[in-house]
């Protein structure tokens, strides 16, 4: 394992977890909900729940293909850096944006999300490349918890200009993602040549869909995890996309206290990320990720019947621990079950199960708080269930880093 590799890629997490955590949850989720489209009624909530619903799909659909062609075209390096270099022009055009330019500020959100959804395609395929798998667990948990720092970073340095210049924390994003992104590039192994060219690749992932399909389908536990993975993550992954609207429109949370709190979280996410590192190698992912769901299934329970601010911290800091742990044993769960040389087209798939969940959380979020005049509890409770049904398909996956059962 080479360590000047594993450090280059865990600092790729540093440098795009400021992203999600400024621009998806926290302050331009609000920004967009709130100034950009309104929430009187709910419209802002809808519009970024088709946003995020929309840029979900546009990667779930591509991921596959994207994948095969860097595995085939030996590309993937290259593919990472025009994915980086979108989401980052994106979030540079929010310096743009202005109250009720909806339409617009929702295409340059998909621009940039879609960028940076797509470039964790090829940066979790290296993960399988340069890490035996007895230290997969670790080395994701770092991945992830060096990532949770970066986060943690990010909401300190715009936390000065979130309510008074916001124009700066667009700039302030895409310039850490920028310059701690560039050691990845530097070091990460290089682009070897594939068997096919761009276009020859191109043509074929696009024209053997059903081929890509099949070869995932014959491997049978990677299949089932897949599924599982599908519904439990789309649990996840709404609520990072809604949970500043929920904290801001049903607890009253100011921007500058969501910012303190998603900085709580991120250092909650990273103890998480960090502490189930060394038991997802030793007892295996399976049992790991099968704890953290219940874990999720109790946040989801408790917030519907919490009232106050100080409950709703609370909460959101075991969310926190659950996010961090859960995220990194799932990549390196994935990455166990992953044929050689074919990371980039598995990983790609691993996105399209992702994605295309989580085409169904946010809609469903947003759709419950239309129809019961903005309740969003109530979107909580009806999202509750991916977790319930992930958690029961994950029973079914054999994980091949459990511990051997005793005779």
């Amino acid at each position: 394992m080479n360590k000047r590799q594993v450090g280059a890629w865990a600092l790729f997490d540093f440098a795009n977890s400021v992203y999600p955590a400024v621009i998806v949850s926290v302050v331009f989720q609000i920004y967009f909900i709130e100034a950009i489209v309104g929430n009187e009624a709910g419209e802002g909530d809808a519009w970024w729940g088709r946003a995020v619903s929309l840029s979900a799909l546009i990667v779930a659909l591509s991921a596959p293909v994207l994948g095969a062609v860097a595995d085939r075209a030996g590309v993937r390096k290259r593919f990472m850096a025009l994915c980086v270099a979108m989401c980052i022009t994106g979030v540079v055009l929010f310096t743009t944006l202005e109250p009720g330019m909806v339409l617009y500020g929702f295409v340059v959100f998909l621009i940039a999300n879609v960028g940076f959804e797509a470039c964790l395609i090829f940066y979790n395929a290296y993960l399988p490349d340069i890490v035996p798998p007895e230290k997969q667990g670790w080395v994701s948990g770092l991945g992830f918890g060096v990532g949770y720092a970066g986060s943690a970073l990010g909401l300190v340095m715009v936390l000065p200009f979130a309510t008074t210049n916001i124009q700066v924390v667009w700039v302030m994003v895409a310039s850490m993602f920028l310059v701690f992104s560039m050691p990845t590039f530097l070091y990460l192994p290089k682009d070897e040549a594939g068997s096919m060219s761009v276009p020859q690749a191109a043509i074929w992932g696009l024209t053997s869909f059903r081929e890509l399909w099949g070869e995932v389908m014959a491997q049978k536990e990677l299949r089932r995890y897949l599924l599982a993975y599908f519904f439990y993550i789309d649990g996840v992954l709404t609520a990072i996309y809604m949970s500043s609207t929920l904290a801001s429109n049903t607890f009253g949370y100011e921007q500058a206290e969501l910012i303190y709190l998603y900085l709580a979280i991120q250092i909650a996410a990273l103890i998480g990320a960090f502490l189930l590192a060394k038991p997802t190698d030793r007892v295996g992912p399976k049992k790991v990720v099968t704890g953290v769901l219940g874990l999720w299934i109790t946040i989801a329970i408790a917030i519907f019947f919490i009232e106050s601010k100080a409950a709703f911290a609370v909460v959101g800091l075991l969310a926190g621990f659950g996010l961090g742990s859960i995220q990194a044993a799932s990549r390196a769960f994935m990455a166990s079950l992953i044929p050689d040389g074919r990371e980039s087209e598995m990983f790609g798939f691993y996105a399209l199960c992702g994605k295309s969940s989580s085409v169904i959380g946010p809609l469903i979020f947003g759709q419950v708080a239309l129809m019961t005049g903005g309740n969003q509890k109530l979107s909580v409770m009806s999202i509750s269930v991916l977790f319930v049904f992930g958690a029961i398909l994950l029973q079914r996956v054999k994980d091949p880093k459990a511990a051997p059962v005793a005779a």
